[in-house]
């Protein structure tokens, strides 16, 4: 099973308050008690509960029918968390959400993803082309989102969450999704995905998730009036607040740094990473921003010393990770809201010339 690298977690015999409240809605809706990824985030009990409020209210309920255009499919949100995972290689997530696909019933789509083919259906094959091209800003699949402004929540909020939580994972914990690495036979991820099939086919009603965030705000345009605007918005309060654990010159180079990233996954001889020994907390986050799977612990240790704690450690993550979910954030926020003005427009003079 996946390991903590560096944190040691609140499992569920011990948490109490909110965090208690999000595992068991994670053992009820998600049918994983303790999903690795998020449990490294419990040292700090707000970013804990926003990223699950992301992940539940996207990936598990983006399927309602809020705008009465049709929800969209789990199999199509699946998709999206593994393209996600393949653009940013996650090894973790990647074969997370490929037995995700199988407790969907659709193992032909899982298999073929993983061995790197496109799926059979000309749809969810574009979702994936889209997925994939997210983390990189100027990449010409961004310009047309290949499904409807309804499904917009869903899909670009299931999007942001794999951003968030892939790097997390590649942070802080280590790959094996089942002991051994058994994940890599499919005979094991086809078994693992049906021992999830109840919970994948069962409804999951909007919104439970948000009884977890204080003072909920109502988050981005392209999620307006869906519980998945105020859980992004939790989730960003919580995360940028790692930023104070940085000094002002620190926290400036990881975010022009971040800024002018082109989505690339750095060389390995990146010279504008910072020294570790002069500057370990703008490496930590930079790491964790552009190229966490390359965080070592010498990193950590150079970094993690009194007063700093797993709870500091875990912030410090979130900031990295986060500041380039922003900047994704942004992209996605600008392609969505143009091609939704042109086809508007379009409309308008259809309309017009009858």
């Amino acid at each position: 099973m996946a390991t903590f690298r560096y944190t040691d977690p609140v499992l569920p015999k011990s948490a109490t308050g909110r965090t208690a409240e999000a595992y068991a809605q994670m053992a009820a809706d998600f049918g994983i008690a303790e999903p690795a990824p998020l449990v490294a985030l419990s040292p700090a009990p707000e970013l804990f509960t926003a990223t699950w409020a992301l992940l539940r209210e996207s990936l598990l309920a983006g399927g309602d029918d809020t705008f009465g255009s049709g929800g969209t499919t789990r199999t199509e949100r699946e998709i999206v968390a593994l393209g996600v995972s393949l653009a940013n290689r996650c090894p973790f997530c990647v074969n997370a959400h490929t037995m995700m696909l199988h407790a969907t019933g659709d193992h032909r789509v899982a298999e073929r993803v993983l061995r790197g083919e496109q799926p059979e259906d000309p749809d969810q094959a574009r979702l994936l082309a889209w997925s994939r091209a997210t983390r990189t800003p100027r990449a010409p699949e961004l310009a047309r989102p290949p499904f409807p402004r309804a499904h917009a929540p869903a899909h670009i909020g299931t999007a942001l969450s794999f951003h968030f939580i892939n790097r997390v994972a590649s942070s802080l914990i280590t790959e094996a999704v089942l002991p051994c690495n058994a994940q890599r036979f499919r005979a094991v991820r086809s078994l693992g995905g049906r021992s999830l099939h109840k919970t994948v086919r069962r409804a999951c009603a909007p919104g439970d998730a948000l009884s977890l965030i204080d003072d909920p705000q109502p988050g981005p345009s392209w999620a307006a009036g869906t519980p998945v605007g105020p859980a992004y918005a939790a989730l960003r309060a919580a995360a940028t607040t790692g930023a104070g654990l940085l000094d002002d010159a620190d926290r400036t180079l990881v975010e022009a740094t971040v800024a002018a990233w082109d989505g690339e996954h750095p060389p390995l001889a990146w010279n504008a990473l910072p020294d570790r020994a002069a500057r370990p907390g703008a490496r930590l986050a930079l790491l964790a921003a552009l190229a966490p799977y390359r965080i070592t612990d010498e990193d950590v240790a150079a970094w993690k010393k009194p007063p700093f704690s797993d709870h500091c450690l875990v912030h410090l993550i979130a900031f990295g990770a986060f500041t380039a979910v922003d900047r994704i954030e942004s992209t996605l926020s600008a392609h969505h809201h143009a091609h939704h003005a042109h086809h508007a427009h379009d409309a308008r003079h259809a309309e017009e010339a009858s």
